[in-house]
């Protein structure tokens, strides 16, 4: 029975954000974004340009919420890809207060196209990304629904992520490494948490709390541990101790089921 959050009468996903929804002390930061991105890329490597989280979402904190980009460009990324995406963050980090941190993700349009991503970053950009500029490439990918499938390729490689993840914490020595992977782990968490319970549950939410609370009615014993996680994820400086806890207890049991509800997401080459 489909509860019908985040999907249309089909079933399908509604697409997340717009550009009309980024809120007034986020637009200058969206603009300098549009201005840089045409400054370091152009139309020879830039073919569309993205956003995604809370910005378009019109829900981000000033001072608390980072701005999220995604660039597909019209071959794969490049050393000089990267180092010119390092400046546009470090630039619009360093100019604008309202953000706290700059994300730019690189892929070239062939591999979000694939077949072997189509449920997976074909469907991020179809539905969680908000065109900024460029061609709309949801246009040549399908509709989707909240599906096992769809469970599997976004978030069944935790169990393959989690020693990596482990590695991080244990080279953190700094409160702000720390404080970094804190939000990064516990955001990837309650995600995972929500997709295994998603095709049960029968919608989409992008919130964090809200997904903690939809994981909680499936598995109570864990409800606490995973309402902790989307708290670390909006405030990780809050919770300095958590990264271990989580990595530890919460993590590897939430693989571990992931793996037996919806089996392993295959490696990408």
């Amino acid at each position: 029975m489909t509860h019908g959050t985040g999907l249309d009468r089909d079933g399908c996903f509604l697409r997340e954000g717009a550009l009309d929804r980024v809120s007034a002390p986020f637009a200058p930061v969206v603009a300098e974004l549009a201005a840089r991105l045409g400054e370091h890329f152009g139309p020879a490597r830039l073919h569309s340009g993205y956003l995604y989280g809370s910005v378009p979402r019109g829900t981000a904190v000033p001072g608390v919420s980072d701005l999220d980009v995604l660039l597909a460009l019209r071959d794969a990324p490049t050393e000089a890809d990267r180092a010119a995406a390092r400046a546009v963050e470090d630039r619009i980090d360093a100019a604008f207060p309202q953000v706290d941190g700059v994300g730019i993700l690189l892929f070239g349009v062939q591999r979000l196209l694939s077949e072997p991503e189509r449920y997976d970053l074909g469907w991020f950009v179809a539905c969680l990304c908000t065109p900024l500029s460029g061609p709309d490439l949801a246009t040549r990918l399908p509709r989707y629904r909240p599906t096992p499938l769809l469970a599997r390729e976004t978030n069944g490689d935790l169990f393959r992520d989690l020693p990596g993840l482990r590695a991080q914490a244990a080279a953190a020595t700094t409160e702000a490494e720390r404080t970094r992977l804190t939000r990064g782990v516990a955001r990837r968490l309650v995600r995972t948490g929500f997709t295994l319970v998603m095709p049960r549950w029968g919608g989409w939410t992008s919130d964090l709390t809200e997904s903690a609370e939809v994981f909680g009615r499936y598995y109570p014993a864990y409800a606490e541990q995973m309402r902790a996680a989307a708290r670390a994820a909006r405030t990780p400086a809050a919770y300095p101790e958590l990264l271990d806890e989580l990595l530890s207890g919460l993590a590897p049991w939430l693989a571990d089921e992931y793996l037996a509800v919806h089996g392993a997401k295959p490696p990408r080459p």
